[in-house]
């Protein structure tokens, strides 16, 4: 299969709840062959009726900050890890959750980005298999076997609290940097290929932000 068959297959999945009440399934969308990869939440109203994730505020502010750091949508891939949007923007329910994630942990494996941004709770815990929040783990490169992941603040977070559009800036400074440690390394030591399943992470017993070798 590849990431198009993954996208097609996923068109009228109704697999959960959430199909009921969706405009369109909210698959994902940019460079398929992207290094680094962001993941959201889930499709608010506007990402609902368009069929593209990030295109209301936050994907507004989302440029902005990619602006900022020398990146464009077109050098990124975005996705969700719910593809349907919840009912009034609530918060995913853990079913929901497990049933989307695999579909998310298959784009991963297509795409096979060296390193992805968790954009708020939701996405980081997903990934990550773990209950710790946001506020603990973001601006930090956490390995995984086959990428990195850089927790981040959602844009929509900072968007309604202001005191966390500063920490999502400096954050994303701390992401140039990560990305250009990573350039770096790529060229002295190129990746190994990825395992051929991307596995289910156990949940750590504590993070730690990386250090310079990210591999």
């Amino acid at each position: 299969m590849t990431l198009t068959e993954l996208q097609t297959s996923l068109l009228e999945c109704q697999r959960c709840r959430l199909a009921s009440g969706r405009t369109q399934v909210v698959f994902g969308t940019g460079n398929p062959h992207a290094t680094i990869m962001f993941v959201g939440e889930a499709p608010g109203f506007y990402e609902d009726k368009q069929g593209e994730p990030f295109v209301g505020a936050a994907g507004k502010l989302l440029n902005e900050l990619l602006g900022s750091i020398g990146l464009s949508r077109s050098d990124i891939y975005i996705a969700n890890v719910i593809k349907c949007r919840p009912p009034n923007n609530r918060d995913p329910q853990p079913d929901e959750v497990s049933t989307c994630k695999p579909f998310l942990l298959n784009q991963i494996q297509f795409i096979r980005p060296h390193l992805v941004c968790t954009l708020g709770n939701f996405a980081t815990q997903t990934l990550l298999n773990t209950k710790v929040g946001i506020s603990k783990v973001r601006g930090r490169a956490i390995p995984l076997p086959d990428f990195v992941v850089f927790p981040l603040f959602h844009p929509a977070a900072a968007l309604h609290q202001g005191n966390l559009k500063a920490l999502l800036v400096e954050d994303f400074q701390k992401l140039k940097d990560v990305l250009e440690t990573m350039k770096q390394q790529l060229t002295d030591s190129p990746l190994p290929e990825p395992s051929s399943q991307t596995q289910e992470q156990s949940e750590p017993e504590a993070i730690q932000p990386i250090q310079m070798n990210l591999f």
